[in-house]
């Protein structure tokens, strides 16, 4: 009672006034597959240090990844993270601001959010960035319901390449709105007719480059098609370190650019907090969610800065808002730019060179391996292969070689067919020795 002092008689009371028959049934969104059946396997009551025991012995049961040779990406990716941006960002003035509602004291938060958004602008060759969504997969979200507002139409064309669990955040929106969507099936080697796809009708063509299987697209062909139907182009990304080597969405006409950027300043922290990254043309600005800071002076003409933009519904009446996220996820954001900063165009650049060399290496590694081929075409740091056995029971024995292979396709699309395709990210934290300790592995597996 010290904890829940509501009744039996207070619940049912409570139901009753807001008109359903058991709490099941505030869950009614949540497809019945999703949900646990049983309360989880624990002690229904333990002291603390009971506690701290018991969680610490089902933590050692996990394999951190800087343990083993990682070859894991698909979407979120181990890269080096530099000790001065876990510094910085744990300065007291960072680590406990949040949301700049009042400029005249939050200059500093508004300064990096502007740097940033300078950033992501010239990363992506687009001519205007906001300060951030929540993830990859909420901007991508984010960016069609941007281009329904801007074509007055209601139809998404998604790739086949496009990041599964993206896709499902696109269709969740979607079905919430009553938009339509048409999701072409997994595209592993880069050669759908998206373009046979795009009508009179189409608000959107969502393409990413490098795409879920690792290869790398020109978007210049469906750009033009899309330009010649009224439609828009998105370009996602997931690995942000590829845009200092590969050409960016901007230069290839997209009018949304959007993705990930957790490989650049953000570990892979158990799946996030990460940050989503959001640019477009500067004509749509004013149709882009979120949030967008601007460089301004003051009475007596020093620099300063403001929020220029606000659509989010905390800001203005929720009938005006162009979006309902809620954050900028700020400290993911602070830990990017400080990370950026500290490479410069040329660490960024070098920075790419040395992923793709690696994953190279990777590639004539494991091509060497007799039940092993290479699907993709080109790639950036992350391709994948065909194997003689099913990925998933291939991954579980190279962990018990002591090898983190990469991501079996059938555990984001386990119903295309895929179970023999296995994809793999080789990033600047890999040896020489990895790599032979999983060509090794993967042969004797095979």
């Amino acid at each position: 009672m010290r904890y829940l002092p509501l009744t039996e008689t207070d619940r049912e009371d409570m139901l009753a006034r807001i008109g359903v028959d058991s709490i099941d049934d505030l869950f009614a969104d949540i497809p019945p597959d999703k949900r646990l059946v049983e309360l989880p396997d624990l002690p229904r009551r333990q002291g603390e240090i009971e506690v701290e025991r018991l969680l610490g012995r089902m933590a050692a049961r996990n394999v951190p990844a800087s343990s083993l040779p990682f070859f894991v990406g698909a979407g979120a990716y181990k890269h080096h993270v530099p000790a001065s941006v876990d510094h910085l960002i744990q300065r007291s003035e960072f680590l406990t601001s949040y949301t700049p509602y009042q400029p005249e004291i939050a200059q500093g938060t508004l300064q990096y959010l502007f740097e940033f958004q300078t950033q992501v602008a010239e990363l992506t060759g687009m001519e205007v960035a906001n300060a951030s969504m929540y993830d990859g997969s909420t901007a991508t979200g984010e960016a069609v319901l941007m281009a329904h507002r801007v074509t007055r139409r209601k139809r998404a064309v998604l790739s086949g390449g496009l990041h599964p669990h993206y896709a499902e955040v696109v269709a969740t929106l979607s079905a919430m709105a009553g938009d339509e969507i048409e999701r072409l099936a997994p595209d592993v080697r880069a050669a759908e007719d998206i373009i046979a796809h795009i009508d009179a009708g189409t608000s959107c063509v969502v393409v990413q480059s490098p795409d879920v299987f690792g290869n790398l697209r020109d978007l210049t062909p469906i750009v033009e098609a899309c330009r010649a139907k009224g439609a828009l182009l998105i370009a996602v990304f997931t690995e942000a370190v590829s845009l200092g080597l590969v050409s960016p969405p901007g230069a290839m006409g997209a009018d949304i650019a959007v993705g990930e950027g957790q490989s650049i300043g953000n570990g892979l922290i158990y799946g996030g907090p990460y940050v989503g990254l959001f640019a477009a043309k500067s004509k749509y600005v004013r149709q882009m969610p979120g949030r967008l800071c601007g460089e301004t002076v003051d009475a007596e003409g020093r620099r300063g800065y403001v929020l220029t933009l606000s659509t989010r519904e905390q800001h203005i009446r929720r009938d005006k808002a162009t979006s309902n996220i809620c954050t900028n996820s700020g400290l993911c954001v602070l830990a990017f730019t400080i990370h950026m900063t500290l490479l410069g165009a040329a660490g960024l650049r070098r920075l790419a060179r040395i992923n793709h060399a690696n994953a190279v290496k990777l590639a004539d590694a494991l091509s060497g391996v007799k039940g092993a081929q290479i699907v993709t075409g080109q790639f950036f740091n992350e391709f994948t292969l065909r194997l003689s056995r099913p990925a998933a029971e291939v991954v579980e024995a190279l962990a018990k070689k002591g090898v983190l292979g990469g991501v079996p396709a059938s555990r984001f699309m386990p119903k295309a067919g895929l179970d023999d395709l296995l994809i793999v990210a080789s990033t600047e934290v890999n040896t020489d020795d990895d790599r032979s300790a999983f060509a090794t592995a993967l042969e004797d597996v095979l």
